[in-house]
C-alpha cells in the first residue's frame, strides 16, 4: 500500500520491491532481455508500446493474443532488439494492470543525435485514481447503470509522485534541452508548457519530426512527444513549467477538471520567479498532429487497396451492461490466443471467421495499403494505438452525425508536405480522422482504444496480418508454448479450440 498521489493511500503494483518502476533506457542495436518473474496470484503479459517487433511479434506480450500470459509464480524472458529509437514505454497487457501501476518508460536513445542539446529530460505523466481499476470498472458498468457515469476525477502523477513534489529542473543559461513528455495514463489528458521559453516539436512516438513550433504539448493517453526547449540567455529569474490534467468531455469542476501542477525551473538558487511569464495554459498554441511533417519526408502510401470504416457507438448487450463497440461487436479475447489459430488453420487462417466474432478480427493481404477512417459518434473522446506499426496522419473531419456547433469546431484538414507518422492518435468527440498503414509485419495486432475503461468495454479490432506468410516464417518459441499448457489454454485451432468453423464453447453474443 502507497500513498503516491499525496491524498490516497492504496494498492499499486511494483517491480523488484520499487513503485514506481524505474524507466528503463537502451541504445538503439541493443538487445533487451527482460526477465520476468510473476509475483501476483493472477497471469500477466507485457507490451512494448510502440515497438514493431518484426520477425518477434509473439514478444508483443498483449495477453490471449500474442501469448496466454505469465501464470503465477512462473518465469519468462523476452528478448527485444529494436530498430527503432525515440520514446516508447512498458505497459502490462493484461486485465488492465498497467492501470494501476505496472508500466514504465522506454527510452531508445538515438545513434545520432536528432538536435543538440545540454541534457536529455523526462516527464512521465500518470492519472491516478482512488480506487485500483477492477473497482472503478465494477462500479461503472453494472447491469441496468447508464454509461457513462458520473465524474470521476484522477490526480496527476509526475514521474510517478503527486504532481506537486516534483523536484524541479536545472537549466543553464543559452543551453538547449530536450524534454520528452509522455501520458502513461488511462483516461485523462495532460497539458505540458514552460511559460517564457521557446519550444520545438522534434519527435512524436519515435518519429523525428520537422521542428515546430508550439506554447506546449497536450498528450491523450499512450502518446508521446520531445520538444526542444531553449533556455534564457541569463540566470536573473527561475521560472515555473505548468502540467495540467483534464477530461474534456467530463463535467468541469474547478481544481479537479482541468488541474493544474506547478514546478521549478531553476538557473540559479534562490533566484526570484518570473512573474511576467503567464501560468495560464488554457489558450495555448499546442500540437495538432496534421501539421506536423516527418523528417523522413515519406509520401502518403498510395494507392489504397483496404478500406475501412469504424463508427465508435455503445451498446447495451444480453448482460444489460453497456458495451462499446468498433465493428460489428464489443471486442473480447478468445479461448486460444490468435496468434496461435493464425499458425494453425492452414488456408482457413484468411477466413476472419475462424478466430471468433468477438476478436472483430480483420485480415490483412501482405503488403496491403490499408485506410482506417474513424469517426467518433459522441461527446467522448477516444485515444488509439496499433500495435507492431506506425500508421500515417492524414485527414481530420466533423464525424458524420456531428452536431453543427462541432462541425464549426472540426473543419476538414488534411495532411500538407509529408504525413506524420505515429502509433497513437486522439480521436476527439464529433470528430472523423483517417489514418494509413502499410501491412509489412506479419503478427496479430491489436488496434485499440487506450482509455482503460473503453477498452475493458470492447472498443477494439484484430488485425490479422498477413497469416500466411506468418506460418512461413515464424514459429512460437517453446517457452511461449509452456506458458500456455501451464495455464491449460489451447495452443491450436480456431478460436473456441476446435477445428474448422465450429465455435462451441464461445460465449454468445
Amino acid at each position: 500500500m502507497l500513498n503516491r498521489d499525496g491524498y490516497t493511500t492504496r494498492s499499486t503494483y511494483g517491480v523488484n520491491g520499487k513503485s514506481p518502476i524505474p524507466p528503463i533506457y537502451i541504445d538503439r542495436g541493443d538487445t533487451l532481455a527482460l526477465h520476468v518473474h510473476n509475483s501476483l496470484d493472477e497471469p500477466t503479459a507485457i507490451h512494448f508500446h510502440g515497438m514493431f517487433l518484426k520477425g518477434t511479434p509473439y514478444y508483443d506480450g498483449t495477453g490471449m493474443v500474442t501469448e496466454c500470459g505469465i501464470p503465477p509464480g512462473k518465469n519468462f524472458t523476452y528478448y527485444v532488439t529494436p530498430e527503432q529509437e525515440g520514446t516508447y514505454w512498458i505497459h502490462s497487457h493484461y486485465n488492465h494492470q498497467d492501470a494501476d501501476g505496472l508500466r514504465t518508460p522506454f527510452i531508445i536513445r538515438d545513434i545520432t543525435p536528432i538536435a543538440d542539446y545540454e541534457d536529455d529530460l523526462l516527464f512521465s505523466l500518470e492519472d491516478w485514481y482512488p480506487v485500483p481499476f477492477p473497482e472503478r470498472v465494477h462500479s461503472i458498468l453494472q447491469p441496468g447503470v447508464p454509461f457513462p457515469p458520473a465524474p470521476e476525477y484522477a490526480y496527476a502523477l509526475i514521474n510517478g509522485y503527486n504532481g506537486n513534489d516534483t523536484k524541479p529542473i536545472n537549466f543553464k543559461p543559452g543551453k538547449k534541452y530536450r524534454i520528452r513528455v509522455l501520458n502513461m495514463g488511462i483516461t485523462e489528458q495532460f497539458k505540458f508548457s514552460l511559460p517564457g521559453h521557446k519550444m520545438q516539436i522534434i519527435e512524436v512516438e519515435g518519429e523525428r519530426t520537422v521542428p515546430y513550433d508550439v506554447d506546449g504539448v497536450d498528450v491523450g493517453p499512450g502518446q508521446r512527444y520531445s520538444v526542444l526547449v531553449e533556455a534564457k540567455d541569463t540566470d536573473e529569474f527561475n521560472y515555473i513549467y505548468n502540467v495540467t490534467i483534464y477530461a474534456g468531455f467530463i463535467t468541469l469542476a474547478p481544481g479537479r477538471n482541468p488541474h493544474s501542477y506547478f514546478g521549478l525551473v531553476e538557473y540559479k538558487p534562490n533566484a526570484p520567479i518570473n512573474a511576467s511569464a503567464s501560468i495560464d495554459d488554457s489558450n495555448i498554441h499546442a500540437t495538432n498532429d496534421i501539421y506536423l511533417n516527418s523528417y523522413d519526408e515519406e509520401p502518403l502510401l498510395e494507392p489504397v487497396t483496404k478500406d475501412l470504416v469504424f463508427k465508435f457507438t455503445t451498446k447495451i448487450m444480453a448482460d444489460n451492461i453497456t458495451h462499446s463497440i468498433l465493428g460489428n461487436y464489443p471486442y473480447n479475447t478468445a479461448l486460444v490466443p490468435t496468434i496461435y489459430t493464425a499458425l494453425t488453420m492452414g488456408d482457413l487462417a484468411t477466413n476472419p471467421n475462424v478466430y471468433g466474432n468477438q476478436t472483430q478480427a480483420q485480415v490483412l493481404d501482405y503488403g496491403d495499403i490499408v485506410e482506417i477512417e474513424m469517426h467518433a459518434t459522441s461527446i467522448l473522446d477516444h485515444t488509439f494505438h496499433l500495435h507492431g506499426h506506425k500508421f500515417q496522419i492524414v485527414e481530420y473531419g466533423p464525424a458524420f452525425n456531428a452536431p453543427d456547433e462541432y462541425i464549426a469546431k472540426n473543419p476538414v484538414r488534411r495532411f500538407k508536405g509529408a504525413p506524420l507518422k505515429r502509433d497513437t492518435l486522439k480521436v476527439n468527440g464529433f470528430q472523423y480522422i483517417k489514418i494509413r498503414f502499410k501491412a509489412d509485419n506479419p503478427g496479430i495486432w491489436l488496434f485499440h482504444c487506450h482509455m482503460d475503461v473503453h477498452f475493458y468495454m470492447g472498443l477494439a479490432v484484430m488485425f490479422i496480418e498477413a497469416p500466411l506468410e506468418l506460418q512461413k516464417t515464424i514459429t512460437m518459441p517453446e517457452e511461449i508454448n509452456q506458458l500456455c499448457h501451464d495455464l491449460n489454454v489451447k495452443t491450436s485451432g480456431n478460436g473456441a479450440g476446435n477445428s474448422g468453423f465450429n465455435m462451441t464453447g464461445l460465449p454468445v453474443l
